[in-house]
């Protein structure tokens, strides 16, 4: 304990240091709703030293999902680890930002924090002795101007899967997006275009399941930034279009125990060790409970179940790039690029909370040695929002992954928004019925 508390001095040490000698004036702290927002406080460096102490106190009862009025005091503390410079505020003085993790005022985590979700989950992996890591494949889509309610949104190119589209377009907007990625120290592994008119997927290198969901939530901020940099507006809705593929965000995951790769063995079918097969197995048996959280808009199920090789089945194998889990090929003498593809997720979802209960139905399968059979027989991820709360509401997996706390608001904020959803008059009702009725 005292060297981790040796290994954070040294790292607040860093952080004062850098923050004098690059001349920062401006440090954001970032933190994350339950619905996945992005929120944001703006301190002096002359404050810094005390918010790595006790915390800076907000309001969380104004925060989605956070607290009730009665219980609103709370504190964020920055993680001196995410300490990155903004490298698009390039005017003087800088600007860095960290991000946050949420406490009570009594220093216990905040049951609403969805960032202590994740580590939960990860702390449980680490008890099993396992460390968990991931590698997200994000899709979204340019539009030529923010669109305006009513009207079909304006893709920037008519471009399709790796087309090679104008520079001035896909080319030069992926390049800066990267480059700001990296400045940040979020290492890409690839980027093109998708299949659909304006879509775009830039994939991360694998981490550590928490450095990714944080990767992600940067990754969102800085692809709207660019965007609006280079006049185009970013959108990480599921599916804008009907006639096209969704965005989705196919996660690989594996597990490492020490050095080894869980899911590596050489004499196994596809190389997939037991511990693989019974982690696919939990994800399977698990996946029906877990969607409200992994697709939690109304939008997310037109992509789930709308084609354009999304996952509407609960199935696995290793080519089928329709299934819910694929196995991707094993290259000789990598070992520890082992690992299973997760391909339900889409990229409006909380990522923290999202990996949190993906990672729990793996880690579930493992566990209770969950025994991984064929899929002949798939049965259906849930059609729509409403279907998905109904198989969450019953699930003890993710109401133990979640607590109490965050469960209850997301079935809370999610029923709502179903009756909302449900009760307006859509555009397809009055052009099919208005003229003939």
């Amino acid at each position: 304990m005292l060297l981790m508390s040796t290994e954070i001095s040294k790292q607040e040490e860093f952080v004062l240091r850098t923050l004098e000698e690059r001349n920062i004036r401006f440090i954001r702290l970032w933190f994350t709703d339950v619905l996945g927002f992005l929120k944001s406080v703006a301190i002096a460096p002359a404050e810094l030293e005390n918010a790595f102490a006790e915390g800076i106190g907000f309001d969380g009862s104004a925060i989605e999902g956070f607290a009730r009025v009665t219980e609103s005091d709370m504190l964020a503390k920055p993680d001196p680890a995410t300490f990155s410079i903004l490298p698009w505020r390039t005017e003087a003085p800088g600007t860095a930002r960290m991000f946050c993790d949420i406490v009570m005022p009594d220093g216990e985590p905040s049951p609403a924090d969805p960032r202590n979700v994740l580590r939960r989950t990860l702390e449980k992996a680490a008890a099993m002795g396992y460390t968990c890591y991931t590698h997200p494949e994000i899709e979204f889509f340019l539009f030529k101007e923010k669109p305006e309610a009513g009207k079909a949104p304006v893709p920037v190119d008519q471009g399709g899967y790796f087309d090679h589209t104008p520079a001035v377009v896909g080319h030069d907007f992926r390049r800066q997006a990267i480059t700001l990625l990296e400045a940040m120290g979020i290492s890409v592994e690839f980027s093109h275009h998708e299949g659909a008119p304006g879509q775009q997927e830039i994939d991360l290198r694998y981490a550590d399941a928490l450095s990714t969901a944080d990767n992600i939530m940067t990754f969102r901020h800085v692809i709207k930034e660019v965007a609006m940099d280079q006049g185009f507006h970013a959108s990480f809705m599921p599916k804008p279009f009907t006639d096209h593929p969704g965005s989705g965000m196919h996660t690989h995951v594996s597990l490492f125990k020490g050095e080894e790769n869980a899911f590596y063995d050489p004499n196994a079918e596809l190389n997939l060790s037991a511990i693989g097969r019974s982690f696919i197995a939990g994800l399977l048996k698990h996946a029906p409970e877990i969607t409200a959280i992994t697709n939690q808009w109304v939008n997310s199920y037109k992509r789930l179940h709308g084609g354009g090789e999304a996952p509407a089945f609960v199935n696995w194998g290793p080519s089928d790039r329709g299934a819910l889990v694929r196995v991707p090929m094993y290259k000789p003498k990598k070992e520890n690029s082992t690992r299973i593809e997760f391909r339900s997720p889409d990229t409006a979802c909380n990522p923290y909370l999202a990996y949190a209960v993906m990672l729990a139905a793996g880690l579930k399968g493992v566990e209770e040695g969950y025994v991984l059979s064929d899929s002949k027989d798939p049965v259906s991820l849930p059609s729509n929002l409403n279907e998905a709360i109904i198989e969450m509401e019953k699930s003890d997996l993710v109401r133990q992954t979640l607590g109490e706390h965050v469960f209850e608001y997301v079935l809370r904020n999610k029923r709502a928004e179903w009756q909302d959803y449900r009760r307006q008059v859509s555009a397809y009702e009055l052009d099919r019925y208005l003229p003939v009725l």
